[in-house]
């Protein structure tokens, strides 16, 4: 038995005066995001390198964090399941964007760097196991087309 759930955003987007949508040069790619129930708007625009403000998110920092963020909540819950306490989590996540000649692309790899803090020296090893399960869980990774490695450090604290 599966279970249906609906996600909904919703994405604003106006010409700035002065601007045109005739030249793709030309143009602000800054908009917002709403998503219902949420605290705040996300200010998105394109990455800098695609004529982006580098200060506002843009569509890949948003996938790469999801992922990140999915990852650790489901490596949480099987740490849960096998009575291992995490004391912190952190991940410097990397993905890799290749852009064709035509304009389209794709991330083509992402690296996951979990370093991962728990109480128990004797569960260190199925702690670091345990990342394999969390990804086959996770929500946001099972939606990827592309590999998700995941370069683990477990300390013990």
């Amino acid at each position: 038995m599966s279970i249906k759930h609906t996600f909904k955003a919703q994405v604003k987007w106006t010409i700035n005066d002065g601007e045109s949508t005739s030249n793709p040069r030309t143009f602000s790619r800054n908009h917002k995001v709403t998503i219902a129930n949420k605290v705040s708007d996300l200010s998105v625009s394109a990455a800098k390198s695609f004529r982006g403000d580098d200060t506002l998110y843009n569509p890949e920092d948003l996938l790469l964090s999801a992922l990140a963020s999915c990852h650790m909540m489901s490596y949480l819950y099987v740490c849960a399941q096998n009575n291992i306490e995490v004391i912190s989590y952190s991940d410097d996540a990397e993905g890799d964007l290749e852009v064709n000649a035509s304009g389209s692309g794709s991330f083509k790899i992402v690296r996951l760097k979990p370093v991962v803090t728990i109480k128990n020296e004797t569960q260190k090893a199925l702690a670091e196991n345990l990342h394999s399960k969390a990804n086959q869980l996770c929500f946001i990774a099972n939606s990827c087309n592309f590999p998700i490695t995941h370069l683990v450090k477990i300390v013990v604290k």
